[in-house]
């Protein structure tokens, strides 16, 4: 069985938590605070970053960065291919996947989980109101993109879901539970994330909480 590190706020644990629940894969979930650099977790990644993978029973070398994680299970298990078609096309699903995992982290979710999750956490401090409305005056720039991509095809990539999907729907659910996300004019995107909210591989992260931080009420309302 596997075992995957993580805590429910993290949008990269939560993209790879949506690709093994499309494919069907098992695991079992080990809530871990990387910023407590926890020695043991530090020796299986001295980056002391989540998500890692870990075969229980089996042993052998850890799965390390979401990204690589992906990539494992989509060369190892043939259900539910999420880097597919031509060539273009699968460079067209990873770009967009780092899109995500970089501009839309740096931008929206990297500032909300500092500011509303670790100041409150780790440094028992208040939020700094300027950089949240930076961060959320760019989700609204970000979602405008979003609105485009689906404008013009039926998911993110282009007309099956991919893993470009599955990133984007797990960093803007991060930034949803941290009251980011402003969802007034963008249609095209809310039709398309309850859509994704409404998949089996989805309801669990909206069942999760993070201790101390309460969720808006819309949050896991499929129909919101």
């Amino acid at each position: 069985m596997w075992q995957l590190y993580q805590f429910p706020l993290c949008p990269f644990s939560r993209k790879v938590r949506l690709l093994l629940g499309e494919k069907g894969v098992g695991y079992d979930l080990v809530r871990e605070r990387p910023w407590e650099r926890r020695d043991e977790f530090v020796d299986m990644n001295p980056a002391a970053q989540v998500p890692v993978m870990v075969d229980a029973e089996r042993g052998g070398v850890p799965l390390i960065d979401s990204m690589a994680i992906c990539e494992y299970f989509e060369e190892t298990v043939e259900k539910a291919q999420m880097i597919s078609g031509t060539a273009a096309n699968r460079a067209e699903i990873r770009r967009l996947v780092a899109w995500f995992d970089h501009q839309f982290h740096r931008d929206v979710v990297g500032p909300l989980l500092y500011e509303r999750m670790e100041k409150r956490l780790v440094h028992a401090a208040a939020p700094d109101a300027k950089v949240l409305r930076e961060a959320m005056k760019a989700a609204i720039a970000h979602l405008d993109y979003t609105d485009y991509l689906l404008g013009h095809h039926n998911w993110i990539a282009g007309s099956t879901m991919s893993l470009a999907d599955l990133a984007a729907a797990a960093h803007i659910s991060v930034a949803d539970y941290l009251g980011g996300i402003d969802w007034k004019g963008h249609e095209e995107t809310a039709r398309w994330y309850s859509g994704m909210k409404s998949r089996p591989s989805f309801r669990p992260l909206l069942a999760e909480r993070m201790e101390l931080l309460t969720p808006p009420k819309h949050y896991d309302d499929v129909n919101f």
